[in-house]
């Protein structure tokens, strides 16, 4: 999260600019969240009888206000506008009750609005430099919260692997590359072969180091999830994506991308192939989403996780 100067506006509530600059390109409809969020942010303030306790803060989708409740606990107001990959955010922290994530306070349908317990935002995970350490902690978090089982009414990563593989024939050939051509090709078979058993399991679908915030009540805890049912394995890429510059700078990308996929699957007790063949399905999604976004190449993270997991012999 970061601070920063606000737009002026005529409510007690501001929007920070680079905020405003930069989820405002998102359209017409981001553009109006944006307009309607100082009157929606002080109605929730009102009925949840909430006092400001400091400067906003803001993500990349969310702006987050520093709160203090009726009782003088500390906590946050986190708006974000309704969105398929966050419209069940508030049902999987009811799920997981704050066991490894931050826990839910309250909650405003009809907006997405989230109160929740406030957590240290200046210490996210990527504070701890020591990467086997940091790698494990965010581990034992994912096997705890991938021990839930999905509750009803979430996305599906059945849905969501049938619409990879639909679109995969078509996006393809954007690609400029012809061996990216080929290994895009190649994570969707992955996909195929597993499709058919996708797991039940919760997801938190973006577990990273700096989805982690220190807390009070347990040293470490989850952030912003974007729950899916699914197989644990659509969990890893995240993980093994953190930090590239430092897996760059081991001067065996290979080597230190299996240090950490064997880390993972070890402590969530994963079978390696299964694991393996969804992690590539991540790889698809991101590859799919780019082509979307008019890129004619592949992340070079992407392409060497996948290519490290795809050199290891079965």
């Amino acid at each position: 999260m970061k601070e920063a100067p606000a737009l002026n506006t005529s409510t007690s509530i501001d929007v920070p600019d680079a905020f405003a600059a930069s989820y405002g390109s998102n359209g017409a409809e981001a553009r109006a969240w944006l307009a309607g969020l100082p009157r929606l942010a002080n109605d929730l303030l009102s009925r949840w009888g909430l006092r400001r306790d400091g400067p906003a803060a803001y993500g990349m989708a969310s702006l987050v206000l520093p709160v203090l409740q009726a009782d003088g606990t500390p906590a946050v107001l986190k708006l974000q506008q309704l969105r398929e990959e966050t419209a069940g955010a508030a049902t999987g922290l009811r799920a997981w009750r704050g066991g490894g994530i931050v826990r839910l306070l309250d909650h405003d349908e009809d907006s997405g609005t989230q109160l929740l317990e406030r957590l240290d935002a200046s210490r996210t995970l990527s504070s701890v430099t020591d990467d086997d350490v940091a790698m494990r902690i965010l581990a034992e978090l994912m096997a705890r919260l991938t021990s839930v089982a999905a509750p009803k009414g979430l996305r599906r990563l059945s849905d969501v692997a049938a619409a990879m593989l639909d679109r995969t024939p078509q996006a393809v050939p954007a690609l400029s590359d012809q061996e990216e051509r080929k290994l895009v090709r190649t994570c969707a078979s992955a996909v195929a072969e597993l499709a058919g058993e996708p797991g039940d399991r919760l997801l938190h679908w973006d577990l990273h180091y700096d989805n982690v915030l220190a807390g009070e009540r347990e040293p470490w805890l989850a952030i912003d999830p974007e729950p899916l049912a699914g197989d644990p394995g659509f969990e890893l890429l995240p993980a093994l994506d953190n930090r590239w510059d430092e897996v760059v700078a081991t001067g065996d990308v290979t080597r230190a991308v299996l240090r950490r996929f064997d880390l993972l699957t070890e402590v969530l007790g994963l079978d390696r192939r299964r694991a393996t063949g969804w992690t590539l399905g991540r790889v698809l999604q991101n590859a799919l989403w780019d082509i979307e976004d008019g890129r004619t190449a592949l992340e070079p993270a992407q392409v060497a996780i996948a290519t490290a997991l795809l050199r290891r012999p079965a």
